[in-house]
């Protein structure tokens, strides 16, 4: 009897472990956003992915195995003979939710206008701390890199594209590694994470490995403002209406615009900070970015 008991518990927790786990995995989706942002933006509609686009092919690929684990980054590739630039993207979810997928939708309408798209996985703070996901994205770049003719991608015109977390992501790898990028699109993601206008808190401590009492000298590595006499990449910031989100992005501006450097910003009004996974915002973007990466990548 209490063998079967002792089974019986044992299967329980397993089966409890896994539906906790899922449900993590499952906290930053879009339609989670949506039932959190529909009674105050009523109007709003999720963007959906296409199942397909015209000159682009998707596919899965695996990067890096790291202890006999694979991690893969999506591919829209668009259809052509010569190499074409490409565009890193970076998803959010607070370092420690959301996948690849929820940037598909952008990568596809990028890829369309011609750029190959690499919508990147990487390890959040539930399986490794800060750098490791950085790292994780360096290591994605230099894979592209070193299959460019295979991936019919223009090495010299690489942009790094990140959305939240992930923008807080691509304008420190834009900013820190500037000699392997071509420009940043920095959408609602922070460049410092101890300002006055910052309020991040336990997400950021999770993913940095503790507080910034605990481990001050993380949270200003990992802050792309602390590295801002080596910016030299044009940038684009698309931001909401809470000021939370671009916290070190003027001061970002000032030393660009001392270094004749272009940058960028386009303040998407009345929106939640998720803007770009729904409409009527997510086509008002678009047409930006484009402007953005044609002007700084052809």
């Amino acid at each position: 009897m209490n063998y079967t008991f002792h089974l019986f518990f044992c299967l329980v927790m397993i089966n409890s472990f896994a539906f906790q786990k899922t449900n993590d995995q499952d906290l930053y989706t879009v339609q989670s956003e949506w039932q959190k942002r529909i009674k105050e933006f009523p109007e709003i509609t999720i963007v959906k992915a296409k199942d397909k686009v015209e000159n682009v092919t998707e596919k899965e690929i695996v990067y890096q195995m790291i202890n006999g684990i694979e991690t893969k980054m999506d591919m829209y590739q668009f259809q052509s003979e010569e190499n074409k630039p490409a565009v890193i993207l970076i998803h959010g979810g607070g370092w420690k939710y959301g996948d690849k997928k929820l940037v598909k939708p952008l990568a596809q309408q990028i890829a369309k206008a011609g750029y190959q798209c690499f919508a990147v996985a990487y390890r959040k703070s539930g399986e490794a701390i800060y750098p490791a996901g950085v790292n994780d994205v360096l290591n994605a770049v230099q894979f592209i890199r070193e299959h460019s003719n295979m991936l019919k991608v223009d090495t010299l015109n690489i942009a790094i594209l990140g959305c939240s977390s992930g923008g807080q992501m691509a304008a420190l790898l834009g900013t820190k590694y500037s000699d392997r990028f071509k420009a940043i699109v920095d959408i609602d993601g922070v460049l410092a994470f101890h300002h006055p206008e910052s309020k991040e808190g336990a997400m950021a401590a999770e993913w940095l490995g503790g507080t910034y009492e605990k481990v001050p000298e993380v949270w200003e590595e990992a802050s792309a403002l602390n590295y801002i006499s080596e910016a030299k990449l044009p940038m684009l910031f698309i931001n909401s209406q809470y000021e939370r989100f671009h916290a070190g992005r003027d001061e970002m501006i000032e030393q660009l615009n001392k270094k004749k450097i272009y940058s960028e910003i386009v303040t998407v009004k009345d929106s939640p900070h998720t803007f770009w996974l729904f409409h009527p915002w997510f086509d008002e973007i678009i047409p930006r970015i484009l402007n953005f990466l044609n002007n700084q990548l052809n």
